[in-house]
């Protein structure tokens, strides 16, 4: 899945961007509010989640103009904020759920899953992602091609589910290392190549054909099989 995490504090937010990457998910971590209204209003995500408390534009005025503009992803607020008028204020204000901080992260893991549940999400909230005969199941963490079972490892699952929801769009090895493995650029590892390597003997060569295509100096695009 693809979460939009809203928190600005120099530890909390590495730290949970971190939490949920290790399990499983695509984690965009921005700190101000107004850059996380632009990216929710510009990309497709599972669920946001969202503190009160950051610059810019707080996230109880980001999650309003969201509304307004009829963008109905699931929004979880993750805020100090728990007195019960900041609660309703909250889910008034068009949130899903509310949780306060100090959190449990196993709580949080289960509250976003459970968002994810909830009947009427829209396409881009389904649970599986489909590009072509590949077919990749982001609750039961499965994939198949052809209607056969792919086994992936956890990083080669997440390295597939970026490409999947970039479909026809180039990722360059700066924008995998990031989404993928949280790294800042580092020219030194060649871990994307490895990882894109291991991939395409999985969901290429039993199936005699190509899908992950290498765009020279730039980067790499999955096309439809």
């Amino acid at each position: 899945m693809r979460l939009l995490v809203l928190e600005d504090d120099p530890t909390l937010g590495p730290w949970t961007q971190k939490g949920l990457s290790e399990a499983g998910h695509v984690v965009d971590l921005i700190p101000d509010g107004k850059d996380a209204l632009v990216a929710a209003m510009d990309q497709d995500y599972d669920v946001l989640i969202l503190d009160r408390m950051v610059p810019g534009l707080d996230g109880l005025s980001v999650l309003k103009a969201l509304r307004q503009a009829k963008v109905t992803t699931p929004a979880l607020f993750l805020t100090a904020l728990g007195d019960v008028d900041d609660r309703i204020e909250g889910l008034r204000a068009g949130g899903d759920d509310y949780l306060v901080k100090p959190f449990a992260f196993g709580e949080l893991l289960a509250r976003i899953d459970a968002l994810l549940r909830r009947p009427g999400t829209s396409e881009a909230q389904a649970s599986q992602l489909h590009v072509g005969d590949i077919v990749l199941d982001l609750h039961r963490r499965s994939c198949t091609r052809q209607g056969q079972a792919v086994d992936l490892n956890p990083k080669e699952f997440l390295l597939l589910e970026v490409f999947m929801r970039s479909k026809g769009r180039v990722q360059t090895r700066t924008m995998l290392l990031e989404r993928v493995w949280n790294l800042s650029f580092d020219p030194t590892t060649s871990v994307v190549e490895t990882h894109i390597s291991r991939l395409r003997a999985k969901i290429e060569k039993p199936f005699g054909d190509s899908v992950i295509r290498t765009i020279r100096g730039t980067g790499y695009v999955l096309d439809a099989p």
